[in-house]
């Protein structure tokens, strides 16, 4: 496989106003922090944090609709800054917002974007009957776009945006809002298109959903924290993880939170997730501090950025 997304020190800053009080009118505020990324053909590629780890940024550096304040990406051969019309011609975007029109029908939204791709006669007729098929869409043509469900919507989105056969596909949260079976469908169809030869980039807040990707990159606050399968990512924690349950939770988190050795004590259903490092204390020793059973557990990918975030944040406070 071959090189269709790189990022070198991508990096991406606003002036923003400052706080009450400052001295100054605007700060610089970080929102891609010297990122690096090399993604291959073929892949589909999760970017994954929380809102304001700086995905939607990163998208939108990586798709040329606005410039980076240092470094370079490159897209499907062509540098973003220098030839982003190059660029455009081979990817598409689907961002949180897609720009249906509530009034027209499922197959006048299609028509009107392939209007604007310039495609037209036997090859529009092809290519519309194609997207219909595969998203199951085919009998909801006639039906408006503000009366389609929310999963229905994304769908008549994913399709429009596949009108011009991009060859890397851009997505922004695309399931954020969607019932479970409709996100189901929607990656179901991402598979297809992937099995097809298309490159998929998405971005998520949904850490489960990101389990579905070929590789995952965590961001936090503009920073990537770690890059790989997600099985690698599970599979690769430092901190031993173990599902602990005490008499009272809340009390039992605060005790633990307190002791050497314990990264983190975070509230999962009825238990808690604890992350230890075992070259310092082991559950045998906390639970003489305090009562609780215990059991260990491979971690879940929330559990991995969990625990990556705190460690980045013990380590900046440090």
């Amino acid at each position: 496989m071959s090189t269709i997304i790189k990022a070198e020190n991508l990096t991406r800053r606003f002036n923003v106003a400052a706080p009450p009080g400052s001295k100054v009118k605007k700060v610089s505020m970080t929102a891609v922090d010297r990122l690096n990324l090399d993604i291959q053909e073929g892949e589909i590629f999760g970017l994954v944090g929380p809102d304001g780890a700086g995905k939607t940024t990163t998208l939108r550096l990586l798709c040329g609709l606005m410039d980076p304040t240092e470094g370079r990406c490159v897209v499907a051969g062509h540098d973003t800054t220098k030839d982003v019309d190059a660029v455009k011609d081979q990817i598409g975007y689907m961002a949180q917002k897609f720009g249906l029109y509530g009034d027209l029908t499922v197959e006048e939204n299609m028509a009107f974007y392939a209007d604007l791709l310039g495609i037209l006669g036997q090859e529009r007729a092809e290519l519309s009957a194609r997207l219909l098929k595969m998203t199951r869409m085919e009998p909801f043509t006639k039906r408006p776009a503000a009366k389609l469900s929310g999963g229905m919507k994304q769908k008549l989105a994913l399709m429009c945006t596949l009108l011009h056969k991009p060859r890397v596909l851009f997505l922004d949260e695309p399931t954020n809002g969607v019932d479970p079976v409709s996100r189901r469908d929607f990656w179901a169809i991402l598979y297809q298109l992937v099995k097809d030869g298309l490159t998929v980039m998405v971005a998520t807040a949904y850490l489960d959903e990101a389990e579905r990707a070929n590789r995952v990159a965590l961001m936090h606050k503009g920073r990537l924290i770690r890059c790989d399968t997600p099985a690698a990512l599970k599979n690769g924690l430092e901190e031993a993880c173990y599902k602990v349950r005490g008499a009272d939770n809340h009390q039992t988190r605060q005790i633990l939170e307190q002791q050497p050795g314990v990264l983190a004590a975070q509230p999962t259903g009825g238990d808690l997730h604890l992350f230890l490092d075992e070259k310092v204390t082991s559950p045998e020793k906390l639970v003489s501090i305090t009562p609780f059973s215990y059991e260990r557990i491979l971690p879940s990918l929330e559990d991995v950025f969990i625990a990556l975030v705190q460690r980045e944040e013990l380590a900046h406070a440090a």
